[in-house]
């Protein structure tokens, strides 16, 4: 079995990990982070033994969980990799309802639901292009390349995918660039030098601020910053270092203060720029961002 794309769900902010299994096509999903999910439990040994004590009541039910229960390795919070029980798609669906009551059943509907939305069928296709040939012919550090980038993830999901809007829009009350002259901003934009970490940065903030896109913006501007770190400096960010709380307040500082947001993605880059694992990461973080509460 194929370990090497990873996935990272979050429900009520919790991560629920996942691994892809290529001869069989199918997502694991890991065991106990699902329990720690259902029970509201941060204590990693008391998920365990709650764990080994409904395993072990499903096995004295002949209840056929058990029999199709798996063990993968899964990276751990101490950077090492351990043996972690995982049950497919059918599988958690009937673990969760082992669980009664109104946040099981929630779960489960988000659950069955999650890889069915807009969102689920662009972080699809988001995860698709680390491994497609359309990501080294894309231009970096220009409107294009974004508009490429954009259309990429949102093709045949929104009418609108890779077009620069036409209407004026706001986000909690801030009033991104006026679509009348965003034309012009976007130009000034991609004139912006990009050799330096703030430069880089700096591009990437007036671009946020520019908010090209109906919809998607901030999705597709994370890939577009990391492409632009990757040619430019060998590096690209480890977003799972960063929290949603943390980007989140950093950007909306970012207009009039961008050294925040400095400091968040310099403590949080690597120089894994090719590594399959850190992109797929950095593409679950990057839809959490997105997530509303």
């Amino acid at each position: 079995m194929s370990t090497a794309k990873i996935s990272i769900r979050f429900f009520n902010d919790r991560e629920v990990r996942a691994v892809w299994d290529d001869k069989n096509a199918k997502w694991w999903f890991s065991v106990l982070d699902v329990v720690a999910v259902l029970n509201d439990q941060d204590d990693y040994t008391k998920t365990r033994n709650y764990w080994k004590y409904l395993k072990a009541k499903l096995k004295k039910e002949n209840n056929e969980l058990v029999s199709i229960t798996t063990q993968l390795k899964l990276l751990a919070s101490d950077g090492k990799r351990y043996l972690t029980d995982m049950l497919d798609l059918n599988g958690i669906l009937a673990l969760g309802k082992e669980f009664p009551g109104k946040k099981a059943n929630r779960f489960i509907e988000w659950f069955t639901n999650n890889d069915e939305s807009i969102d689920g069928k662009s972080k699809t296709k988001a995860y698709a292009l680390f491994e497609s040939s359309f990501i080294n012919s894309i231009e970096v550090g220009t409107t294009k390349g974004l508009q490429q980038i954009h259309g990429y993830l949102f093709g045949g999901l929104f009418d609108f995918a890779g077009q620069i809007r036409q209407k004026n829009i706001s986000k909690g009350g801030f009033q991104f660039a006026v679509s009348h002259f965003l034309g012009n901003t976007l130009k000034q934009i991609e004139a912006m030098p990009e050799t330096t970490f703030d430069e880089i940065v700096n591009k990437y903030v007036e671009m946020n601020i520019a908010h090209p896109f109906m919809e998607g913006n901030g999705r597709s501007s994370r890939i577009w910053l990391d492409l632009m770190l990757k040619k430019n400096l060998k590096r690209c960010v480890d977003w799972s270092k960063i929290s949603k709380r943390d980007y989140m307040n950093s950007m909306m500082l970012s207009p009039t203060k961008s050294s925040v947001l400095k400091t968040l993605l310099k403590n949080a880059l690597t120089a894994k720029i090719n590594d399959r694992e850190m992109f797929m990461k950095g593409i679950d973080y990057s839809y959490y961002y997105e997530k509303n509460d």
